[in-house]
């Protein structure tokens, strides 16, 4: 998904179009995390990015997509960028792990 949100609408209030757009954020999250994992896949995984535009859009966690969005809703931005990227998620067992350096 990539993808920029308009935080302004004649119809709509700012925070009722808040809602609609990180529902609509989960609803491809889920979608994505519901599809079928090729072998010697653990999980999916996402790159996201955020920003006022796509060229100043900076790199973010998944956890972070609804703290941005409610910080540009709050400083009253006309729009924002945001793009969620799906890719292969490989968990790494704690053998792997050096505790001594």
């Amino acid at each position: 998904m990539k993808k920029t949100f308009a935080l302004t609408h004649p119809k709509l209030k700012p925070a009722r179009l808040v809602d609609a757009i990180k529902y609509e954020v989960k609803k491809y999250l889920r979608r994505e995390r519901n599809k079928t994992l090729p072998a010697g896949v653990d999980y999916w995984d996402f790159d996201c990015r955020f920003g006022h535009t796509e060229s100043q859009a900076d790199v973010i966690k998944v956890h972070e997509i609804n703290k941005c969005i409610d910080e540009a809703a709050r400083l009253e931005q006309p729009s924002f960028y945001l793009e969620v990227l799906v890719k292969e998620g490989f968990k790494t067992s704690s053998d792997d792990i050096d505790y001594d350096e």
